[in-house]
């Protein structure tokens, strides 16, 4: 009998503190994961998340150009559009832009409204969007100030790039784990414990992540006119990060 109420008493204990555990757990469960937790299946073990950036000056950009068109019927602004692009294109190659590097994006036709009039059609527009991409750095603006002369009547965004981004991300990936070691040990010692061995690493960022910083540039197509002066270019850094999660043993 003895040794069944101590194996009772036992079993209380456990669900005590299991319950306790579930209602920490419920509590916690709107508030964001922590950055450095202990893993609760193995007290030996220490989680870190970490997060890292890396800032590189850009050296080469993507513009979204777009020629929009005219007319009073769906045919004749098909016909008039596809003037516009060809000669959009021609200026873009004899700029020296490689003709790789050229991509028609996009294309749309819809009618012209007039709704002071009973919402009457009074003409059509077709719009063409172009991607020019692998553009040097130092001829951005010459050739988005030169470009109206071409045809071109919209600038909808602008992308900074740079070449150095792929050994830019592993430099931000080694931060990152370096950082999360940092951390670690902080905690292990505020624990009473030393810090062991990497156990595991997983990666969180994407390494296929966008590789460039987007600005919109519709302001600036409404600025290039004929004879305006060279469109100013400030790609500013490119911040480009890397997160991991490391698993440290600890003794």
């Amino acid at each position: 009998m003895r040794r069944m109420n101590k194996t009772l008493a036992a079993a209380a204990a456990t669900a005590a503190v299991l319950g306790l555990t579930a209602c920490t757990q419920t509590a916690g469960a709107s508030a964001p994961a922590p950055q450095a937790v202990v893993n609760a299946q193995n007290q030996n073990n220490i989680q870190v998340q970490s997060e890292e950036e890396v800032k590189v000056v850009p050296d080469k950009a993507e513009v979204s150009f777009a020629v929009s068109s005219q007319a009073a019927d769906p045919k004749s602004v098909q016909d008039l559009n596809s003037t516009d692009v060809n000669k959009v294109i021609s200026f873009l190659k004899s700029t020296g832009i490689d003709e790789k590097s050229i991509q028609t994006s996009s294309f749309g036709l819809q009618p012209i409204y007039d709704w002071n009039d009973g919402q009457k059609i009074t003409g059509y527009e077709m719009r063409t969007g172009i991607v020019v991409s692998d553009i040097p750095m130092d001829q951005v603006g010459t050739l988005l100030t030169s470009s109206i002369d071409a045809g071109i009547n919209n600038i909808d965004r602008i992308s900074y790039l740079s070449s150095k981004y792929d050994e830019s991300y592993q430099e931000a990936l080694k931060k990152a784990v370096e950082s999360s070691k940092v951390k670690a040990e902080a905690m292990a010692a505020a624990s009473g414990k030393s810090l062991g061995e990497v156990t595991n690493v997983q990666e969180i960022s994407s390494y296929n992540e966008n590789r460039y910083t987007t600005y919109a540039a519709d302001s600036a197509a409404g600025s290039l006119e004929a004879g305006a002066k060279q469109i100013a270019i400030e790609p500013g850094q490119i911040s480009i990060t890397a997160q991991v999660t490391v698993t440290y043993s600890i003794k």
